[in-house]
């Protein structure tokens, strides 16, 4: 019976050892980043940088030949239109009363003419078109009311609401830029034969920015007037172009003027991908240098490209696309208020929505990889890896649609390295 325990201990000792070494050389599992296939929204945007410019700029220009006075208003100085006096312009009457600067303001004046009637036909018709998507906004958000339509009809109805107040808003701003181009072209006609029996004084015009007359002008003291030159807008002061004093001649720019809350982005993308984008589609323009992005829509889509170099020293085909910002859906928030630091040329990174699905089944891309042609990922079902085959729709670089292959919550391995294939155990890291 000794016997027979010594050797029933040394065959105990021994599988014990054998079953240490086993476990000793046993492969540990591998460490790995696990993700769940989940359901949500995709979207698939083209992104680029972009800046911002002011819908509406306007450059001052010297309406007649003579000597203007120094600018003292700087970048970022109010002006309201008719009232703010930018600076006055000191004629010379030799050239003044010449024949041919005479005829040259007179056809100056004819010219301003015909350019305020152009504007009257497009105003009426944007006005015209602006009242109808109102009225059919109305009637659309009535019916949403009684769910005779769809969310994205009365969405698409706001929209071309939206547009065509900002289209009326800038025929207006046409109209009231070619009114005081007429004006200041009647005025400088009128100095052109200065009066001796004017009786000059220093009133202003009025606040409705109609220019003044012969009487209201500023006598210089010589005999010759001096022509003061008024903001046509309501806004700031962008650019200075002529700030010392200095004799100027028809057309000289002197300063531009601009309002920074009429904003719109510029992006220019690749032309593969401008053929994608669409009016109407939806922005987010991100790292503004805001605590959130910004909306916007796509206005225009330029129907001519241009070559650019890149940073890599390739010739690229790009294409302008304008985007409009858009007020928020959150009735707390004012959108002016919330990008008044925004101002001309500022920099931001636009995402353009091209395509967008709710509620699909998704997959980081980082997961997957390519097997035969067909995509694939690797499936982690009780900590042992499965070689799984995808059928992948939608893509956005980040993310991408699951069509057939996986189910809601399957776990799989995130960028697989070479240790990853069928079989193998692992575990989260």
């Amino acid at each position: 019976m000794r016997n027979l325990g010594s050797k029933l201990f040394v065959l105990l000792v021994a599988a014990m050892i054998v079953a240490g070494l086993g476990y000793a050389f046993l492969p540990e599992p591998i460490e790995v980043d696990l993700v769940a296939v989940e359901r949500g929204m995709l979207r698939v945007t083209v992104d680029e940088d972009g800046k911002t410019r002011i819908r509406e700029k306007y450059v001052v220009s010297a309406p007649l030949n003579g000597r203007i006075l120094r600018i003292s208003m700087d970048p970022g100085d109010k002006v309201d239109a008719g009232k703010t006096l930018l600076t006055m312009i000191e004629p010379r009457d030799p050239e003044l009363l010449d024949a041919r600067t005479i005829a040259q303001a007179e056809a100056s004046v004819k010219a301003a003419e015909a350019a305020l009637k152009q504007t009257e036909p497009m105003l009426e018709k944007v006005r015209a078109e602006q009242a109808y998507a109102e009225a059919e906004w109305t009637r659309l958000r009535e019916a949403y009311s009684r769910n005779a339509v769809s969310l994205s009809e009365l969405e698409s109805a706001e929209l071309l609401y939206r547009q065509r107040s900002e289209e009326l808003r800038s025929a207006r701003s046409a109209q009231e830029i070619a009114q005081f181009e007429l004006q200041q072209a009647r005025a400088a006609l009128l100095r052109s034969r200065p009066r001796e029996d004017a009786a000059p004084h220093a009133n202003p015009p009025g606040g409705d920015g109609t220019a003044a007359t012969a009487d209201e002008t500023l006598s210089n003291g010589n005999g010759g007037w001096n022509f003061p030159i008024y903001s046509p807008i309501n806004g700031l002061v962008l650019r200075v172009f002529q700030e010392s004093a200095a004799v100027v001649t028809p057309g000289t720019p002197l300063v531009e003027l601009g309002d920074p809350s009429d904003l719109e982005v510029e992006v220019d993308v690749l032309s593969r991908d401008a053929v994608k984008i669409e009016v109407g589609d939806l922005v987010l323009l991100e790292h503004w240098g805001g605590e959130r992005p910004l909306e916007g829509v796509v206005r225009v889509v330029e129907p001519a490209g241009f070559t650019k170099i890149s940073t890599l020293g390739v010739e690229e085909q790009r294409v302008n696309v304008i985007i409009d910002l858009i007020d928020r859906t959150e009735e707390s928030i004012d959108p002016v208020d919330d990008r008044r630091s925004l101002g001309d040329g500022f920099r931001v990174e636009a995402r353009i929505v091209i395509d967008e699905a709710r509620d699909v089944l998704k997959v980081p891309t980082s997961a997957l990889f390519r097997v035969g042609g067909e995509s694939a990922v690797f499936r982690v079902v009780d900590g042992l890896v499965h070689q799984q085959r995808v059928k992948i729709g939608r893509q956005n670089g980040l993310e991408a649609e699951v069509l057939a292959g996986l189910s809601e919550g399957d776990q799989v391995v995130l960028h697989p390295s070479d240790q990853i294939e069928e079989g193998v155990q692992v575990r989260p890291r």
